[in-house]
Order: C-alpha cells, then structure tokens, then sequence
C-alpha cells in the first residue's frame, strides 16, 4: 500500500513541478511586457527631446509616434493586466497542487511510522518471549 502513496507522491511532485513552470513562464511573460514598456517610455522620451530639438523637421512625425506609443502603451497594458490574473491563477494550482502533494506525504509518514511501531512491538514480543525462557530455564 505504501508504494500506492509513493507512485502518487511521485505523480504529485510532478504536477507541482509542471505548474510551477507554467507560473514561471507567465511570469517571465509579465516581466517582458514591463521591460517592453519601459523601453517605451524611454524611447519615447527620446523622441520628444528629438522633436523639441528640431521641431520643424520632426514635429509632424512626432504626433504619429505619440498616438503609436499611446496605442501600443495600452496594448501592453491589457496584456499585463491579463497575464496577472493568469498568475493568480497559476499561483492557486501551485498552492492546491502543493497541498495535495503534502498530504499524500503526511499519510506516507503517518503509515511508515505506523509499521515502524508495530515491527517493534513484534520484536519486542520476541524478545520478551526469550526472555521468559530464560528465565523458566533457570529457575528450572
């Protein structure tokens, strides 16, 4: 029975393991989304020094890049937001996996523990047993 709870536990860690991933690539997601956004921001910012700098020549491209970056601002944006509650999520399925996991853990150690005590109430058994032969023996 216990390599019942031992195949499952293997099972188990497995799932924790795959979850685990998956929060890390939503994650990874995220952090790209922010690092793309704050490329944004910078470059943004080079292009209003740029077009502050010679506004006759860039002032009127300068007003397309704006509404661009502000489309592109909010993309990225939703996407974030998305990819947040898509971690929540993943987060929940670590936290439950992992609780199921250690439940499984707890029972194996529970029913080792369990034979544990009853091989050594057995040994015991015999032990006393020779002991009461040897002591029938001697006062024999």
């Amino acid at each position: 029975m216990a390599k019942g709870l031992e195949t499952l536990i293997r099972l188990n860690e497995w799932s924790v393991d795959q979850k685990r991933r998956k929060l890390g690539e939503v994650l990874r997601l995220i952090d790209g989304f922010e690092a793309e956004a704050r490329k944004l921001e910078s470059d943004l910012i080079r292009e209003q020094q740029t077009a502050a700098a010679s506004p006759n020549e860039a002032g009127f491209l300068y007003g397309y890049y704006a509404d661009a970056v502000i489309d592109r601002r909010a993309i990225i944006k939703v996407s974030i937001q998305q990819l947040e509650r898509e971690a929540y999520e993943a987060r929940e399925e670590v936290s439950q996996a992992y609780q199921e996991l250690k439940k499984y853990e707890t029972a194996l150690e529970a029913r080792k523990k369990r034979e544990d005590a009853e091989l050594a109430r057995k040994e015991q058994l015999v032990l006393d047993e020779v002991g009461m032969q040897a002591f029938i023996q001697k006062r024999a």
